[in-house]
């Protein structure tokens, strides 16, 4: 395992000392940056720029040479398993994801593969290879996957925007093939992640973004089980390095998280972030949670936005600033720069002497 420069993210995350709070973007890689955008039109289209290594490895590193961050995200995206199961995934302009063969009866579940990493993903691992050897260590790597509900959502309604009505059909019928599904999902997801622990990540973290769609016990059946089940088999050391689970989930969701076996909880604007923390206390660390709208107002604002996410979370270690979910394609990267280095100054005073987050 590669030895790190900084290390303020795994700090966080298993609540030592530290100078200040360390912050990373979800999407911190995209659209928002004019050189990913090069990259991408380089690339001919989305897929073909995440199933090419060198590219993918390129625009990982693009907002780390603008911005101050504290980890890296491996660039691909959580559709790459359902891709390799044979779906026939595009992206079309204005929709989003397309599956030209979605999954909708027990024939066509059984039909799946569970894709084999080393085979069917092997430019993931590839990229993740490049990506450590370009960073020599600078930042932490984190790898991803979507949780097997949120596949789910999209394998079964064929396409990205949508009222999920589908899937939703299915639960109230309660569709054997739809837990063959989640099973198989599982699994795949399971393998995928630990490949990516293999082929170099620090830090793994689940998207379950659909989560929210559920309501009461279907919540716990549908997308907590399955959770439950990937994070059971996953490498939780490798090399002699405790390997990290964030968990992310739309809408307030915290006490449901707390009996799952993850170390960060990764949580939208809508979770204050003071009760939160009265409710995980030193189980978990948290990530979050600026509502990226704010990254279009002025400077002041977004400083003033900081300081008050900062004080909510209040002194100590276990912190880790993001947005609510993934910065947007409009905003400014010059807003990102004023976040990024507001959070490093004005968080020190809650860290500061590195006792663990005491103020003197």
């Amino acid at each position: 395992m590669i030895k790190l420069k900084n290390e303020s993210l795994l700090r966080a995350i298993w609540h030592e000392s530290l100078e200040f709070t360390p912050i990373w973007i979800m999407r911190q890689a995209g659209r928002y940056l004019p050189e990913y955008r090069k990259i991408r039109e380089k690339a001919g289209s989305f897929m073909a720029l995440c199933k090419t290594p060198d590219l993918a490895c390129e625009v990982t590193l693009q907002p780390l040479r603008r911005f101050n961050l504290d980890a890296a995200i491996l660039f691909s995206d959580i559709l790459t398993i359902p891709d390799a199961m044979g779906l026939g995934l595009e992206f079309t302009e204005g929709e989003g994801p397309v599956f030209a063969r979605p999954v909708r009866n027990m024939e066509e579940v059984k039909e799946l593969i569970i894709p084999d990493p080393d085979v069917h993903l092997y430019y993931v691992l590839e990229a993740i290879r490049l990506i450590q050897r370009e960073l020599n260590g600078k930042v932490p790597l984190i790898g991803f996957c979507g949780s097997p509900w949120t596949l789910a959502c999209y394998m079964v309604e064929g396409r990205g925007k949508t009222s999920f009505s589908i899937i939703q059909s299915a639960i109230e019928r309660k569709e054997a093939w739809l837990l063959l599904l989640l099973d198989k999902l599982a699994k795949a997801v399971s393998l995928h992640l630990n490949a990516q622990i293999k082929a170099g990540v620090q830090v793994v973290m689940l998207f379950d973004t659909w989560g929210n769609i559920l309501l009461g016990e279907h919540y716990q059946t549908y997308s907590l089980y399955y959770i439950q089940q990937v994070i059971a088999h996953l490498h939780r050391e490798y090399e002699g390095q405790r390997i990290p689970i964030i968990l992310y989930s739309r809408g307030n969701r915290v006490a449901s998280m707390l009996e799952l076996n993850c170390d960060v909880l990764g949580v939208d604007w809508n979770v204050n972030l003071k009760e939160a923390r009265a409710q995980v206390g030193n189980r978990m660390a948290l990530q979050g949670n600026m509502d990226p709208d704010f990254l279009r107002q002025s400077p002041k604002v977004i400083q003033k936005k900081v300081a008050e996410i900062l004080q909510e979370y209040g002194p100590g270690s276990g912190h880790i600033f993001n947005l609510g979910q993934g910065i947007t394609p409009d905003i400014s990267p010059d807003h990102v720069a004023v976040l990024v280095d507001a959070v490093h100054e004005l968080s020190r005073g809650y860290h500061r002497n590195g006792h663990n987050g005491a103020i003197f």
